[in-house]
């Protein structure tokens, strides 16, 4: 576990304290990998974290003059779903955010963090390379730009030096002839790692494509092109015969494993499936179906304020129900969740699996449903807390909870205070969301007593309850 803790308000502090802490340090923004990792003892020389999480000037996605797309290295997966911009310029990065993991980590999980961690089988990297992304990676020596595809040097392995930090993602955006596409293969709806993925973008002269990008996730020790499925489709017309010709080559291009998710054969299989299903889809004018407004369980309207500038780590500040406090400051290297239920004395947040699936520990940081588990206890500093013990009125108890009991939406109910944090957050930021959106929006929520259909109709009766 780490031994220094640093809050980084600047890029400027940032290029600083990354120049001076050497091979031994670690960034942190969302914290998803990072702090899974330090748990299991993958870092045991790790000295120092330098949390990023409070650089405001580094959240910004904005279109240039020049078309091009920019994120800001603090966007989260939520900010993309969040983004109109991205909807409707970068669909393939679009749905690839939308398929990671489950709200919570999304509201905290960066895109930038998921490109560096580089993993083949992170989604994000697979259409940001179709994109013809670019990185711009910052450090006191100057800045460098680095297109995607140099940037992997193998599994994990990038090109970014100690000193250095992602600063931005930059990519053209799609333009009104092409079309673009995400699809992945994995073991259920939510919460899961790809067994692998694929993304294919085409440029379109009325039927005829004119330029093909076909990149592959998970099937080899870095995202991969399909050069000859590529090669094949330029000039030609999307009949099925094309595109299955197309699918068969893109499949010879894998070279995948097996392991714990899949086996070789079946993600060569699958590559072949994802490609043609791609590729269809395209040729028929079928877009993903997902909603206009999701739910992303946060009801931040702006990047909070979190002053701290000259902070000893010895003292730590935080409003946690609607009360201040003051807390003198660990010195062990601890997450949010043992602070909440050790340090403030609040047990009512539960510890599941500590790893970011069960979503027992969901509790509101800054008005967003996050995961304690998988947050460092500094983050409470300057920060606004709410866990369950605050979403009553006094004696009242909150109309999603009300509805839990009345509807038996318990048995054990050592998951429950994580439904209830994100169905309240849900109905704050959706005040009659539709039963799909009420399962998108728990899927982050594991239960293994109720079988969930009680849990929704709490839901859909506290969400009746609250608009009369």
């Amino acid at each position: 576990m780490w031994k220094n803790y640093h809050i980084i308000e600047t890029q400027d502090e940032l290029k600083k304290v990354l120049a001076e802490s050497g091979p031994n340090a670690r960034i942190i923004a969302g914290g998803t990998d990072l702090m899974v990792e330090i748990r299991n003892g993958k870092w045991n020389t790790l000295e120092t974290i330098i949390d990023i999480s409070r650089m405001a000037e580094s959240s910004e996605i904005f279109q240039d003059t020049e078309g091009r797309i920019h994120l800001g290295c603090l966007t989260t997966h939520n900010d993309v779903i969040a983004s109109p911009l991205l909807r409707d310029n970068a669909f393939p990065l679009y749905q690839a955010c939308w398929h990671v993991a489950t709200p919570q980590i999304r509201n905290t999980a960066t895109v930038a963090g998921n490109l560096v961690t580089a993993s083949p089988a992170n989604d994000t990297i697979c259409p940001l390379m179709a994109l013809d992304a670019e990185l711009l990676l910052s450090s006191e020596q100057g800045e460098r730009l680095v297109k995607m595809s140099d940037f992997y040097l193998g599994v994990r392995k990038t090109v970014l030096r100690t000193d250095e930090f992602l600063k931005e993602i930059i990519f053209p955006a799609i333009g009104a002839n092409q079309r673009g596409n995400f699809k992945k293969s994995g073991l259920r709806r939510a919460q899961v790692i790809a067994t692998l993925n694929a993304t294919v973008i085409l440029e379109m002269l009325g039927k005829t494509v004119q330029n093909a990008k076909i990149t592959l996730g998970s099937v080899a020790p870095t995202i991969i092109h399909a050069p000859e499925a590529e090669a094949l489709l330029v000039g030609k017309q999307l009949d099925l015969s094309i595109i299955q010709e197309a699918a068969k080559l893109a499949e010879k291009a894998a070279k995948p494993i097996s392991d714990i998710r899949a086996s070789e054969a079946y993600r060569s299989h699958m590559v072949e499936v994802l490609v043609e299903n791609a590729l269809i889809e395209i040729a028929a004018g079928i877009v993903e179906n997902i909603p206009d407004k999701p739910a992303v369980l946060s009801t931040r309207k702006s990047l909070p304020e979190h002053p701290a500038a000259g902070w000893t780590g010895l003292l730590v500040q935080t409003e946690i129900n609607g009360e201040n406090y003051d807390f003198e400051a660990w010195s062990e290297a601890r997450t949010l969740l043992d602070f909440i239920r050790e340090k403030v004395g609040l047990t009512g947040t539960k510890s599941g699996c500590e790893e970011g699936e069960c979503g027992a520990c969901t509790l509101f940081l800054d008005d967003k449903a996050v995961l304690s588990c998988l947050t460092p206890w500094q983050r409470a500093h300057n920060a606004k807390i709410k866990t369950v013990e605050g979403v009553a009125v006094g004696e009242k108890l909150h109309p999603v909870q009300q509805a839990f009991i009345d509807h038996g939406a318990v048995q054990c109910g050592y998951c429950t205070p994580g439904f209830i944090m994100s169905s309240v957050k849900l109905l704050e930021e959706h005040a009659q969301p539709s039963e799909e959106v009420i399962k998108q929006a728990l899927s982050g929520n594991l239960c293994r007593c109720t079988g969930y259909y009680k849990i929704v109709e709490a839901v859909e009766d506290a969400a009746e309850k609250m608009v009369r």
